[in-house]
């Protein structure tokens, strides 16, 4: 079996995609936080979005090494 199969490429190109997808969104948002005013429960949504948006990142990348080491 080769070392880089296609599955295995398959499967970190989705991560680097999702990665830099929710990179992408959490950047926007926290542009907008700065750049605008809001008031403050947009504020807070803005801020709990933003921590949901870095757990996800963080279980798409533990998502890939457990299924890259099973």
């Amino acid at each position: 079996m080769p070392l880089l199969n296609y599955n295995l490429l398959g499967l970190t190109l989705d991560t680097i995609g999702s990665v830099l997808i929710g990179y992408a969104a959490l950047k926007v948002h926290h542009r907008f936080l700065n750049e605008h005013r809001v008031d403050k429960r947009v504020f807070q949504t803005m801020r709990i979005e933003q921590q949901l948006g870095v757990l996800g990142i963080v279980l798409v990348v533990i998502g890939y090494f457990l299924q890259f080491f099973a």
